[in-house]
């Protein structure tokens, strides 16, 4: 058994979901899970529906019928019969949105936003089944959420692995028992009580990994738009290099360090159980990409990881004492508590300092309890450089005309907190 992960590039549009069909008849006697992402900017719109509903920031009707249409668009190429049963599902879907967003929120932006944002992976899900079954690739849409079991922490769900494997062998066990092929859901699991929880963003590529070591896969195959894993993103800079082949530790290294082409949590389950995973070009599928797989070779070129929009805090005691123990379990009791996560720390005698994605939201409430207790500094607009063996070259080149707040190196890595230089 395979497991396939298409994101959200790969079905964008109709032509996309038709491309999605054309790769699945390359492996005509496989078994394989299909995990599919949110179509497009989806989750980016359904974002936005969130914030309007719960903060009352936009139009959410007005949001919710561009969503519509947008799926309804790539439906109308997909499907030739206007009767198809597929638009009578998704009305219902939109109805139940409609419904969510004229009641008042019951409970935090949280819990709110994983009930709606969920939603454009089970329209993409039905839109995607629906489309192979009707040109006779058959198929089985599965609802995640009934399998990948997690906790309550919404929008980061922590998934219970014991009872998932349980639900999933007793589940899709049964169900490759009568067909070759499943649909299901990335990003998204349910608790307990049946509500949604989302896997953190880009958690389609961790549930397509939750789902192999669950059913032992032969392999991971995470088709995206680029021709493999590289060396740095295309966005950023203009000359990148296709890395062959990774071992699950640089593979770790990478995505912790925030390398956005899988999903940080993706690596570690499939290690556990040696599982290869492959990113592909569904553009060019016959093509080699990159494997990941046990190993201890090191890479022989730099990989470069840039993030923008950082936000550098410094953190230091009011009075004359140290930052020591019980102050670092303070602040970081206060970071788990606002759902900020550390991209780079550093500590002192006197000062720690933690450099964060900027979530204003977050930010401010953060800094704002953690100035009961201490003095906080801080700079926004701010870059963070991450390079994975690294040269003196290569960094000399980073740090043209730029500013460093803050650095760190070990042997194979370096980070660099830097803004731009001020011209005189």
């Amino acid at each position: 058994m395979q497991v396939f992960k298409f994101g959200g590039a790969s079905v964008k549009d109709a032509d996309g979901v038709k491309n999605v069909a054309e790769v699945l008849k390359q492996f005509p006697d496989k078994k394989i899970s299909v995990v599919v992402s949110a179509m497009g900017k989806t989750t980016n719109a359904l974002e936005r529906l969130a914030k309007a509903y719960f903060y009352k920031t936009e139009n959410a009707e007005a949001i919710l019928e561009e969503i519509k249409l947008y799926h309804f668009d790539i439906c109308q190429k997909l499907f030739s019969a206007s009767s198809h049963s597929i638009y009578t599902e998704l009305e219902n879907t939109f109805v139940e949105l409609y419904w969510a967003i004229e009641d008042e929120p019951t409970q935090g932006f949280d819990f709110e936003y994983d009930q709606i944002v969920s939603m454009g992976e089970i329209i993409s899900t039905k839109i995607v089944s629906a489309y192979l079954n009707e040109i006779g690739l058959n198929n089985k849409w599965i609802d995640a959420r009934g399998l990948i079991q997690t906790d309550n922490s919404y929008r980061e769900g922590k998934v219970d692995f014991a009872l998932t494997e349980s639900l999933i062998k007793r589940d899709l066990e049964k169900v490759f028992t009568s067909t070759n092929i499943i649909v299901t859901q990335g990003f998204i699991g349910g608790t307990s009580e049946n509500f949604t929880t989302t896997l953190g963003r880009e958690g389609s590529d961790y549930t397509a990994s939750i789902l192999a070591y669950c059913l032992n896969a032969e392999n991971v195959t995470i088709w995206k738009d680029v021709p493999g894993v590289l060396n740095a993103d295309p966005k950023w800079f203009s000359h990148t290099k296709k890395i062959d082949q990774l071992s699950y530790h640089d593979a770790i290294e990478l995505t912790y360090y925030g390398a956005t082409v899988i999903h940080p949590k993706t690596i570690k389950p499939l290690q556990n159980k040696n599982i290869p995973l492959y990113v592909k070009s569904f553009l060019k599928p016959k093509e080699e990409g990159t494997v990941i797989k046990d190993g201890d070779k090191r890479l022989n070129i730099p990989s470069y990881i840039f993030k923008i929009d950082q936000v550098l805090i410094s953190i230091q005691p009011k009075d004359f004492s140290f930052i020591a123990e019980d102050n670092l379990s303070d602040i970081f009791d206060l970071f788990s508590k606002h759902g900020v996560k550390i991209n780079l720390m550093q500590l002192s005698a006197i000062s720690f300092s933690v450099c964060c994605d900027h979530d204003t939201v977050k930010i401010e409430a953060l800094v704002n309890e953690l100035q009961t207790q201490f003095k906080v500094l801080y700079n926004s607009g701010l870059e963070l450089m991450t390079v994975r063996y690294y040269t003196q070259e290569t960094i000399d080149t980073l740090t043209l005309n730029k500013v460093i707040l803050l650095e760190q190196r070990s042997r194979y890595t370096v980070q660099m907190v830097m803004k731009n230089e001020i011209a005189e």
